[in-house]
């Protein structure tokens, strides 16, 4: 391979992966990179930042082999360099004397970031990796990596600690940055209290100008709220338009949320990231971490015990553990498995199901379509063959605890195919009672075993 054909090759590569992942996808992690180098034996690309190199190795890999170069090891024989940060250089309107950054104030709305949700503090796992990465990414270059960063999950996985960790971080690293980190209600009722006093062009003036980061909690609150959400997205456009960073959390993604869809699309410009229920092994970190913090003794077992009943909510388990040093040092009793039951029994839930596999569901799918799963688990585009391998990606995403990432891996396939699987079965199984009726049938199959 000359110098010349390699450099085609990543000109094929990147071609070929644009026919087949989403264009956002393709925009977010694909396009940013460059070439500086292509010799015959490796290829240098430039990319913003670690987490673009992690994504294309772990979403690519097999593809990048079939076009690049490859090593001894048959790994694609690439030097990645992280490109260094670009200086602001954008023409900025003046602000006014009376808004200028040495007279700040601080609206009162404005929460002070919690000193304990530190990215040093936060347990990582396969379901909060993604989120993890990304949240650092942002920290590290606020507002030239993915803006705005969009954090959903569900209550108490630590959308809130991310939040905090990337306003702290900030401070700490870029202290001439001004960080404002409000919760949506907070945002709604100062936006009240300022037409009522008649000070909305000071509260504008303050978002839209002095504000360098912008960490918004639970913006799932500006629902049915029209004209908070159109003074909430004119802030919005203004921050993004001046390279200022936004990161947001929700309960929900933003295409669920009750908004309009000129909000919707500007909180997808960036990067829309889901963090997941952990699993069993980070949640026993979590205990373990939480526990030594407070100078409590919790067996390995007991911490598994616990870690198994409790099981939705982080926040859950750091309550149980403070319940538990309570209790004992009161009781002056140590931690054993009779003692967490009579202590946590309002807290203990049921042990979850058995794990169900991605292999298990194939199985399963492939006798109720009556297809082969050899067939679900390659290339074949067939209707008879490709419906019954999105149902497969519905049912997966559905019953097992992982990301999206991580389920794209199990097929073989982008986050982006699972969450477009998702989608189209989602909305199939409201038109189609047959397939509705197939897919119930799958899930007893399932469920039995």
């Amino acid at each position: 391979m000359s110098v010349c054909e390699a450099h085609d090759a990543w000109t094929q590569f990147i071609h070929y992966i644009k026919n087949h992942t989403s264009a956002t996808a393709f925009g977010n992690w694909l396009a940013p990179i460059k070439v500086l180098v292509a010799s015959p034996d490796e290829i240098t690309l430039e990319v913003p930042n670690i987490f673009v190199k992690e994504y294309l190795l772990t979403n690519y890999k097999k593809d990048l082999c079939a076009f690049l170069p490859v090593n001894l090891n048959g790994e694609p024989a690439i030097h990645f360099v992280v490109a260094a940060p670009l200086k602001q250089t954008q023409t900025v309107v003046p602000l006014p004397p009376q808004s200028q950054k040495s007279d700040l104030i601080q609206f009162p709305s404005s929460m002070k970031l919690n000193p304990n949700y530190r990215f040093e503090t936060f347990i990582e796992g396969s379901a909060n990796q993604f989120v993890k990465s990304a949240a650092v990414g942002v920290a590290a270059r606020p507002g030239s990596s993915y803006n705005p960063l969009f954090i959903h999950g569900g209550v108490g996985l630590g959308k809130t600690h991310i939040l905090h960790s990337i306003g702290h971080y900030i401070q700490e690293n870029n202290k001439k940055l001004n960080v404002q980190c409000i919760t949506t209600e907070a945002f709604i009722n100062e936006l009240v209290d300022s037409l009522r006093n008649k000070s909305i062009d000071r509260m504008k003036r303050f978002y839209r100008s002095d504000v360098d980061v912008l960490l918004v909690d639970d913006i799932q609150f500006l629902q049915n709220r029209l004209n908070f959400e159109e003074e909430f997205c004119n802030t919005f456009e203004a921050l993004i338009n001046h390279k200022k960073q936004i990161v947001i959390t929700s309960d929900k993604p933003p295409s669920q949320l009750q908004l309009s869809e000129r909000m919707i699309a500007r909180m997808e410009w960036g990067l829309v990231a889901h963090i997941g229920v952990p699993e069993l092994e980070t949640r026993v970190a979590i205990i373990q971490n939480k526990a030594q913090q407070r100078g409590l003794d919790i067996p390995s077992d007991i911490a598994f015990y616990i870690a198994e009943h409790i099981y939705n909510n982080v926040r859950q388990l750091e309550g149980a553990v403070n319940r538990l040093s309570a209790d004992s040092r009161i009781m002056n009793i140590s931690i054993t498995q009779e003692f967490v039951e009579k202590s946590l029994r309002e807290m203990l839930q049921q042990a979850p199901s058995p794990t169900i596999s991605v292999e298990q569901i194939l199985k399963c799918v492939a006798a109720v379509f009556q297809v082969k799963v050899s067939d679900i688990k390659g290339s074949v585009r067939t209707k008879d063959v490709a419906l019954p391998r999105q149902v497969a990606m519905y049912l997966a995403w559905k019953w097992i605890n992982e990301s999206l990432q991580m389920l794209g891996a199990s097929f073989g396939k982008t986050h982006s195919t699972i969450l477009h699987a998702c989608k189209t079965i989602e909305k199939k199984i409201t038109e189609d009672d047959l397939l509705r009726r197939q897919i119930i049938m799958v899930e007893r199959t399932i469920t039995s075993k």
